[in-house]
């Protein structure tokens, strides 16, 4: 399990003043230490799809400043494809959850599988973790794992958004996510071999990955210098470490290291 938490959400989202920080210190701090077990127990615990999701939540609820939209909801009253069939329901039913939830049947459908009585009060979808929960819920319930896995920008906010609202934004999180991951990465792989070096490999992204990069075309491989640890980058890798004697596994450790500075 990839150690992310407060502080790795604090790196990735804006940051605010004033009664905004107030609000986004309240619901990090509620969320911090089961951030990343409620992550995995969706399967939310790769590098990619741990980056798209924040990519996504980050944009979808304002930077972790809000569980709750800021609308009344009074837009969606007499949605009946929502399930509001009662007076109320519109703003009754608003959206809430670090991705929003919307309407009764939606609330009913959530509430069941998370084993929460949200129909009946749906005020709890804003308290922090369980709007963490919708969040995951709802990744789970569109299969977007599956376009995480590709990189797939694109597709990821199609099926979050229904469309492509946001990109930019979201696009610059998931930039941040992954820089991010990079680093807590190369911190917990490289304790576990006993030094502080950087370990880089598939899906790893940042400047650590540029260097790399560099040093590799100063080896006679043609990659775009991106930051970007990918397929590309891997095969140059693992040609590298052949041509080196070191194990081809496409991982840049203390050795592969040396070796390219070297």
């Amino acid at each position: 399990m990839i150690p992310v938490d407060g502080a790795f959400i604090l790196a990735v989202a804006p940051r605010f003043s004033g009664k905004y920080a107030a609000a986004q210190a309240r619901i990090v701090s509620a969320i911090s230490s089961d951030f990343a077990p409620t992550l995995d127990s969706y399967d939310i615990n790769t590098r990619l799809r741990i980056a798209h999701f924040m990519g996504q939540v980050t944009h979808e609820c304002a930077g972790f400043r809000t569980t709750e939209e800021f609308a009344s909801g009074a837009a969606y009253e007499g949605r009946q494809d929502l399930g509001n069939t009662q007076p109320g329901d519109g703003r009754r039913y608003k959206g809430r959850g670090l991705i929003q939830l919307t309407g009764r049947f939606n609330y009913r459908k959530i509430g069941e599988a998370l084993g929460l009585p949200l129909e009946d009060e749906p005020e709890l979808a804003a308290e922090p973790l369980t709007s963490l929960k919708i969040a995951c819920e709802y990744w789970k319930s569109r299969s977007i794992n599956d376009p995480a896995d590709r990189d797939d920008l694109l597709e990821v906010t199609r099926r979050v958004n229904g469309g492509l609202r946001g990109l930019e934004d979201r696009r610059n999180y998931l930039r941040r996510a992954k820089t991010e991951l990079a680093a807590i990465e190369g911190i917990v792989l490289g304790a576990a071999q006993g030094g502080a070096t950087i370990i880089l490999r598939r899906g790893s992204f940042g400047p650590a990955v540029g260097e790399a990069q560099t040093l590799l075309n100063a080896k006679g491989f043609q990659l775009t210098v991106d930051n970007d640890f990918g397929p590309a980058t891997e095969l140059a890798v693992v040609e590298f470490q052949k041509r080196a004697g070191l194990t081809a596994d496409g991982i840049i450790g203390k050795n592969t290291w040396a070796a390219l500075r070297g």
